[in-house]
């Protein structure tokens, strides 16, 4: 399926189910250290503290649907989720082309999702710290990433508009 049309768009809290579905079919799809009770655990917490009230929304509509979509904190990335159908097509470029003009430097990942990490270290990112818990706890490992090359943005964004024609 290749895109025809982006347009970032905010995101409206009517939407946020929408998110949500993306978010657990993206992890299922990323984030394959994390077991079935782990992924109800973390969407169970994304909906009690109303988690996406907390960050700035991004997204993409394509095909007349959302493709992904980016949460912002200051000058954090703190989410960036992608329909598994809209993988590998530019969507999350597009998305982090949009953080990065408002100022974005930051992201953490996780250590096992070295894809996320190929992603951001390619778009200029590199690892300043590492803890050995999630926020949450658990012993899964994440990485902090900060943006310290200015210079990819523009080089980047027309190879996606490329890929996205």
């Amino acid at each position: 399926m290749q895109p025809v049309h982006a347009n970032i768009k905010n995101t409206r809290p009517i939407q946020h189910k929408q998110l949500l579905k993306i978010w657990e079919a993206s992890v299922r799809s990323t984030h394959d250290f994390l077991n079935e009770q782990q992924i109800i655990q973390i969407k169970t917490l994304i909906i009690q503290h109303n988690y996406f009230d907390h960050v700035q929304l991004f997204h993409i509509e394509l095909n007349d649907e959302i493709a992904g979509f980016i949460g912002l904190a200051y000058e954090k990335i703190e989410m960036l989720f992608i329909n598994p159908h809209y993988f590998r097509q530019g969507v999350g470029s597009i998305l982090l082309d949009h953080a990065l003009s408002l100022g974005v430097k930051e992201v953490d990942v996780n250590e096992q999702n070295p894809n996320a990490l190929t992603f951001y270290q390619k778009n200029g990112f590199e690892q300043v710290a590492r803890s050995e818990f999630d926020a949450e706890g658990n012993p899964f490992p994440i990485l902090h990433l900060r943006r310290t090359h200015q210079e990819f943005t523009l080089n980047h964004r027309v190879g996606v508009e490329q890929r996205l024609s």
